[in-house]
């Protein structure tokens, strides 16, 4: 689910609420529409149900190996690994202080769970039979739970991830979304234990859930969800440490000449390699300097 980023404005967060209003709306529209037809049996509904099923049922009988792979991806793709993903998510978001995000997280898990099996127990939908079925479910098949669970489940995560990413990032993300919601949302369909219009139903009550609880959160703590997001990127944001190297001053100024080779420097500017002048310039003679002096004066006297 998209979340704002921003809070600053009183616009945004309507037009936030709007957008999240507008899906849930929406999606209620369509999935009404939808179960009309489901409970009326409408015959061109109807018929298309059921040419799926019986084509995707003859031919996973047939290939016993293309149906234990498919067998393999609804299994991983089941209701119990989404929410588990959820519930990872939402602890996480707890520890590092987003409550209100790790709410979000948690009410879209429950309420997506009670949501299924209310649907499910009101419309009380008969699955596929076969005299010799590839795979087995229990339950009313009106609105596929894995199709639910999978579109919440894949829908909350790039919405976490969507203000972490860069515009490459955020395409990878939707793309592996979409993916993932329509490969476990065929492989109900492809192994005979629900209706192509199941897993359209969920994905449409997937839309629901999502943008109502959006949006209740909205109203109830305005602006709470962009600013545990920020939050969120502060905690997760890359650390850099500061590495401090202890200067070495060097003896004198920089200088053109300090490129030279220490021979070519005039006499007075010539250093050791300790970095302590031999002497302190030309304005401060040494005890050394006057000895040699006097000698000198004692030698011009006696030739004298």
């Amino acid at each position: 689910m998209h979340l704002t980023n921003s809070t600053n404005s009183v616009t945004t967060r309507h037009r936030s609420l709007i957008r999240d209003a507008a899906v849930a709306l929406g999606c209620a529209a369509l999935f009404g529409l939808l179960a009309t037809l489901v409970t009326g049996h409408w015959r061109p509904l109807t018929r298309f149900d059921q040419e799926w099923i019986g084509e995707l049922h003859i031919y996973a009988r047939e290939h016993r190996i293309w149906t234990a792979a498919v067998q393999t991806l609804s299994d991983i793709g089941g209701t119990v690994t989404m929410r588990s993903l959820l519930g990872i998510a939402a602890a996480w978001l707890w520890l590092i202080g987003a409550r209100v995000l790790a709410g979000w997280v948690a009410a879209q898990t429950l309420v997506g769970w009670g949501a299924q099996w209310a649907l499910k127990l009101t419309f009380d939908r008969g699955r596929p039979t076969f005299s010799d079925p590839v795979s087995h479910a229990g339950g009313p098949a009106f609105p596929s739970g894995h199709a639910m669970a999978s579109a919440i489940t894949c829908a909350v995560l790039v919405g976490l991830v969507w203000y972490r990413v860069r515009r490459r990032g955020r395409t990878a993300a939707c793309a592996v979304a979409a993916a993932t919601v329509l490969t476990i949302g065929w492989t109900r369909v492809a192994l005979g234990v629900h209706w192509p219009s199941d897993v359209l139903g969920g994905w449409l009550a997937a839309g629901i859930v999502l943008g109502a609880v959006t949006a209740v959160i909205e109203l109830w703590r305005p602006g709470a969800l962009a600013r545990d997001v920020r939050r969120v990127n502060w905690r997760t944001r890359p650390r850099v440490q500061r590495v401090i190297v202890p200067s070495v001053r060097s003896p004198r100024t920089a200088d053109p000449l300090d490129d030279a080779p220490l021979d070519d420097a005039p006499l007075d500017d010539r250093v050791p390699a300790d970095g302590v002048p031999d002497h302190d310039g030309p304005d401060h003679g040494t005890a050394g300097d006057g000895a040699l002096s006097n000698a000198a004066d004692r030698t011009r006297k006696s030739t004298g």
